[in-house]
């Protein structure tokens, strides 16, 4: 059979990105696809079966938006691919082009735009009804008949127009959390745990509030918080911190995924407390499944999605994300009741082993390519 040629298209990602090139591009690879990836990379060379084409860094989203999007279309021409598999909105003219040249083209959907530009702080509020209207309108011409993959499940009731489809969720590999895995006979203080963006939207304020709700009872856990905040944000934290006295608080900032999960790895309970926004509540966040692989109980927002998995797992406690008082709640009864919060543990870990996993996502990834192709 003729090797088929896959190219994958970002003008916004760097070429490291764990869905593009880590899930997608290197399963396809695996099973035997010729795959390039177009991304932001210093160099041209080939990595774990994958050819990275090189886009320099745009200085700007202008730049991006003109001399990079052409850069992309060129880089692409050249490479003459079966399929072309992009993964930003700025990118969907470039589809349309290809497909006038005869091209395959699937679309890579990472966020529902039209819903995302709602809630886009730096664009005017009398501005985003109108542009939210105007990305609706050219998703649907400019994608219609094009086979897209959704990351969410949430996203499909508003693209019922598009037929051809698969939802390929953002779900950890195994292999990678298994070495974290926390080990409960060897956590003497009980720690608490988060992993992403730090962000009032993400919680950081309602989190801190609960320790401080803790420590008046009595508790006062370790809270290890890794992920990348603004300094403004990171300073605003460290003075609440230090006016209530909470000094057993360590904020890592960002850390290679690796380094991170060795950290949180070692944690009691991990957090998802994200705040009712509404891409957050249709959306899995990956920092719920990547704790439960490693073990550990999770505290969600009690979005209905989050329950789904959360309560119909028996893996943790949701709570009302903007409500301190039921956070450290929770967080009390897990510190007070340690074989439960055990029980909760494993019973997540047990769900990722068996259904919550990147190879069952491949799977999905895999077949859509066939009816593609």
């Amino acid at each position: 059979m003729e090797l088929k040629k896959v190219c994958i298209l970002t003008s916004v990602h760097p070429s490291c990105d764990v869905r593009i090139f880590h899930k997608e591009a290197k399963s396809l690879a695996k099973v035997g696809y010729d795959v390039t990836l177009i991304a932001q990379h210093d160099r041209e060379e080939i990595v774990d079966g994958v050819k990275i084409i090189n886009l320099q860094k745009p200085r700007n989203r202008i730049e991006r938006a003109t001399r990079t999007i052409w850069s992309v279309f060129w880089k692409a021409l050249k490479n003459n691919a079966d399929v072309y598999h992009l993964h930003d909105p700025e990118l969907i003219p470039i589809g349309l082009l290809l497909k006038l040249r005869g091209k395959k083209i699937i679309y890579d959907m990472h966020e529902n735009l039209p819903k995302q530009i709602k809630n886009k702080r730096w664009i005017h509020p009398k501005l985003r009804q109108v542009l939210s209207s105007v990305a609706h309108l050219t998703e649907r011409l400019l994608l219609s008949g094009t086979p897209v993959i959704f990351a969410e499940d949430s996203y499909r009731k508003d693209y019922l127009w598009v037929k051809k489809y698969e939802t390929v969720l953002n779900m950890p590999f195994i292999t990678q959390l298994l070495p974290f895995k926390c080990d409960p006979s060897v956590k003497h203080v009980f720690a608490i745990g988060y992993m992403g963006g730090v962000g009032t939207e993400r919680g950081s304020l309602a989190i801190i509030e609960a320790l401080k709700i803790l420590k008046e009872r009595g508790h006062e856990p370790k809270f290890e918080c890794v992920g990348p905040a603004i300094q403004s944000h990171k300073e605003q934290l460290l003075k609440k911190c230090d006016k209530n006295g909470l000094h057993n608080i360590i904020f890592h900032g960002y850390l290679p995924a690796y380094k991170g999960w060795q950290i949180i790895g070692r944690c009691s309970v991990g957090l998802a407390l994200l705040q009712p926004i509404p891409n957050y509540i249709e959306s899995y966040p990956t920092k719920i499944f990547e704790y439960m692989a490693m073990g550990m109980p999770v505290i969600a927002s009690n979005f209905p999605l989050y329950r789904s998995i959360i309560d119909g797992n028996d893996c943790g406690l949701c709570v009302d994300p903007l409500d301190s008082q039921a956070i450290a709640d929770a967080l009390a009864f897990l510190i007070m009741n340690p074989a439960r919060a055990y029980r909760m543990g494993n019973n997540g870990h047990q769900a990722v082993l068996n259904k919550y996993n990147w190879p069952t996502e491949e799977l999905k990834l895999l077949k859509f390519y066939e009816t593609v192709l």
